[in-house]
C-alpha cells in the first residue's frame, strides 16, 4: 500500500497499554483530537483462568479510575481489596503452619488499613482486568481515534509538528507526540533522549497459586538474600499471585522445576503462612531493572510510565507513578488549551506541544518518581546484603518502623496516594 496523506491531530499517544490507555481516558471529551497507536491485538483477552501479570493498585490510582468512568468496568471483572500486608526479613528455619511471621519473628512489620481509617490501603488487579476496562471507555469518546494493532514504520520530529508512519502506509501528524510505549520506547529513542540505569542481575517470577487457607485479603512478602518473594491476593479468598524476584541463577533454577517442586520451593520460601499450596499455574519471568531518562520531554514529545522510568517491583509502585504521570500531564494539557495554567497565555488554543508547556509537567513529576526510584533500589541493597551492620540496620528498621505508630500511617498513607502533589484526577472526593 502506498503512503496517503497524513491524518491530522493535536495528540499522538504512542502504546495502548494501561498507563497510554488512561491518558488517552483523562483526555476524552476535551477539544483535542487524540491518536492512540497500539501494536497488539486490540482486545486483552480475559478468561477463566487469572492473569499471572496482576498490580497493586494504589488509592490515588483508583479515583483516578473512577473520574475517566472505568471502575465500574474493573468491579464487574475480579478484584481484590489488599486490607493488609504483613513484611518480614527471612531465616532460615520455617514457621509452623499458619502462624502470622509477626508473632514469632520480630523482623517484620505489620500495616492495616483500619490504622489509617480506609477499608484498604489499594486493590489487587489483573493487568488484564484494567486494560479491558480502560479500552472499553477510550472506544466511547468521540475525540479519541484508536488504532490497534498498528505498527510504526517510521517517527520523525519537525519544529511544528510530529510525523507518524505506520507500517500499513497511513501517516499521522500531530502537534505532541507521547512516548507510553514501555522500556525500550521508541519515541524516547527517536528524540534523543538517553537514560540512566543498571540490571539488578535477577529476574522475576510471576504466577498463579491455589493455598490451604485464605489470603485474609493480606500481602504476604518476605525478604530473601536472594531477593523478596511475595503472595497478593486475588478475587477468590483462596487464590494469591505471586511475585518471587530472584537472582538471575536462583531464578533460572526455579523455573526449571516442574510445578510440584516449584510449590514445594515457594511454600518454603513463604514459610507456610497459608498453608499448602494446592496448585501452581504456568510461570513467566522478566529480568528486573532500574532505569530513569535524563529528560522526561524535549520539543513535540513527552514520556510517560516506564518510557520514562522504571522500579523494582518490590513497592508495587511501577505502574501507579506512570497513571500519575498520566493523569499530571493530562492536567498539564488541559489546563494549556484553557489558559488556567501559568505557563499559557491569556487566550484558548495554546500548542500542547510547546517545550514549555511540557517542562510543568517534567517539574511536577521528576522528582517524585526519582524519589521511588532511590528507595526501590535501595531497599534492593539494603534487603539483599548479608553483611552483618546491614542485617542489624535491617532489624533496626523494622523495629522502629513497626513499632512507631505515626511512622507507619505516613508510611501506608503515602503508599496508597493519599498524600503528596497529586494531580486533580487522583484526588479522592469522598473517603
Amino acid at each position: 500500500m502506498g503512503t496517503q496523506a497524513s491524518a491530522k491531530y493535536d495528540i499522538v499517544i504512542v502504546g495502548g497499554g494501561m498507563v497510554g490507555l488512561l491518558l488517552a481516558c483523562a483526555l476524552g471529551d476535551s477539544e483535542l483530537k487524540i491518536a492512540l497507536v497500539e501494536r497488539g491485538a486490540e482486545t486483552p483477552r480475559l478468561g477463566e483462568d487469572y492473569d499471572p501479570r496482576v498490580s497493586a493498585v494504589t488509592l490515588a490510582s483508583c479515583a483516578m479510575f473512577q473520574a475517566v468512568g472505568a471502575w465500574t468496568g474493573m468491579q464487574g471483572r475480579r478484584i481484590s481489596p489488599l486490607r493488609e500486608m504483613r513484611v518480614w526479613e527471612g531465616r532460615d528455619e520455617a514457621l509452623p503452619p499458619g502462624e502470622p511471621p509477626t508473632t514469632a519473628n520480630k523482623n517484620s512489620i505489620h500495616f492495616d488499613s483500619a490504622d489509617i481509617g480506609e477499608p484498604c490501603l489499594g486493590y489487587i488487579i489483573e493487568n488484564s482486568v484494567i486494560t479491558a476496562a480502560l479500552l472499553e471507555r477510550v472506544l466511547q469518546f468521540t475525540n479519541i481515534h484508536y488504532l490497534a494493532p498498528a505498527d510504526i514504520a517510521d517517527l520523525s520530529l519537525a519544529e511544528r509538528e510530529v510525523g507518524v508512519t505506520l507500517a500499513d502506509g497511513r501517516g499521522l501528524s500531530a502537534r505532541l507526540l507521547v512516548g507510553a510505549d514501555g522500556a525500550d520506547s521508541r519515541v524516547r529513542q527517536a528524540a534523543g533522549i538517553e537514560t540512566r540505569g543498571f540490571g539488578f542481575e535477577q529476574k522475576g517470577i510471576v504466577a498463579t497459586v491455589t493455598t490451604a487457607r485464605p489470603h485474609q485479603a493480606t500481602a504476604w512478602q518476605r525478604f530473601l538474600p536472594t531477593g523478596p518473594v511475595a503472595l497478593l491476593p486475588l478475587a477468590d479468598a483462596h487464590t494469591s499471585s505471586i511475585v518471587w524476584s530472584a537472582d538471575t541463577a536462583r531464578a533460572d533454577a526455579l523455573l526449571a522445576l516442574d510445578h510440584r517442586a516449584f510449590g514445594d520451593a515457594l511454600q518454603q520460601a513463604i514459610e507456610n503462612v497459608l498453608g499448602e499450596l494446592t496448585s501452581v499455574s504456568l510461570r513467566a519471568a522478566f529480568p528486573l531493572s532500574l532505569a530513569h531518562a535524563k529528560a522526561y520531554v524535549a520539543p513535540r514529545v513527552a514520556l510517560v510510565g516506564d518510557a520514562a522510568h522504571v522500579v523494582h517491583p518490590l513497592a508495587g509502585q511501577g505502574v501507579n507513578l506512570g497513571f500519575l504521570d498520566a493523569a499530571a500531564l493530562a492536567e498539564v494539557l488541559l489546563d494549556a488549551i484553557s489558559g488556567r495554567s501559568r505557563t499559557a497565555a491569556p487566550r484558548r488554543g495554546k500548542d500542547v506541544g510547546a517545550i514549555h508547556v511540557l517542562r510543568r509537567y517534567e517539574r511536577w513529576r521528576k522528582g517524585d518518581n526519582l524519589a521511588m526510584l532511590a528507595i526501590t533500589g535501595g531497599f534492593k541493597q539494603l534487603f539483599g546484603n548479608t553483611l552483618s551492620s546491614l542485617e542489624a540496620l535491617r532489624r533496626f528498621g523494622l523495629a522502629v518502623a513497626d513499632g512507631i505508630t505515626p511512622v507507619k500511617r505516613m508510611i501506608m498513607r503515602r503508599a496508597s496516594g493519599l498524600e503528596g502533589d497529586l494531580p486533580k484526577l487522583a484526588r479522592r472526593q469522598t473517603v
